[in-house]
């Protein structure tokens, strides 16, 4: 999936196969490491700093749900940051290892797991229903969450708990965990964060988009972003 579809903020796989038996894929690597041990180094971060890193991976996605395909697990471990002295750093969206067909009937696997990771997965793929792009976003706006606050919106130890906030209990206001940003903000975060995907913004872009205006950060300049490092 990652290699059907060409945008700049997905990982580039080089090859994939079988050598003597074991499966393999080949892809950049990527100096930096990962977004969720960003956070949990450093912190939440600035809005510049999230914004940065939510607006490429909302670009990467949107590339991806015109493909006609669904990640399904979107969260700060799988965005990666090329990080290299006197340049922006880039941001890779990985690991499509669950993507579907935007269309399928179910997220359930033959045993009865959903796909996913609870603390990012939307009420629609909890439920088995049909997801789309709207799913990806609801996962972007929790980790958007977290970036700015060091955690993600739910928090809770039981794996039912997590799902029974997903699927019923209302977001908790961005500015309750960070009382430093503009209110605008929690209205973003809450219409991303709704529990039926109508509700929702109808691209990622879109919700990076007024992100961005509600933290009162400049429009994504998504050339500049897609500046790609040289092949290592």
């Amino acid at each position: 999936a990652a290699a059907a579809v060409d945008d700049p903020h997905i990982i580039p796989v080089f090859e994939a196969g079988e050598a003597n038996g074991v499966l393999f894929i080949a892809m950049r690597y990527v100096r930096g490491g990962d977004v969720k041990s960003l956070v949990h180094s450093s912190g939440p971060l600035s809005p510049g700093r999230a914004a940065a890193i939510v607006s490429p991976v909302a670009s990467a996605l949107d590339a991806a749900h015109e493909a006609g395909l669904v990640h399904r697990d979107v969260k700060p471990a799988n965005m990666l940051l090329d990080i290299r002295p006197g340049r922006p750093d880039h941001v890779y969206l990985s690991d499509f290892g669950l993507s579907k067909a935007a269309l399928a009937v179910t997220g359930l696997t033959g045993t009865g797991q959903f796909l996913g990771t609870l603390d990012y997965v939307a009420p629609e793929q909890i439920e088995g229903k049909a997801v789309d792009g709207r799913a990806d976003q609801y996962a972007l706006a929790c980790a958007a969450f977290e970036l700015l606050t060091g955690t993600p919106p739910f928090l809770h130890q039981e794996a039912a708990a997590m799902m029974y906030a997903h699927l019923s209990e209302p977001p908790p206001l961005l500015t309750s965990r960070r009382p430093d940003l503009h209110p605008a903000a929690d209205r973003v975060l809450s219409r991303a964060l709704a529990k039926a995907p109508g509700d929702r913004y109808p691209s990622c872009c879109e919700f990076a988009d007024a992100m961005r205006a509600a933290l009162a950060l400049g429009p994504y300049d998504a050339d500049r972003a897609a500046a790609t490092p040289p092949p290592t």
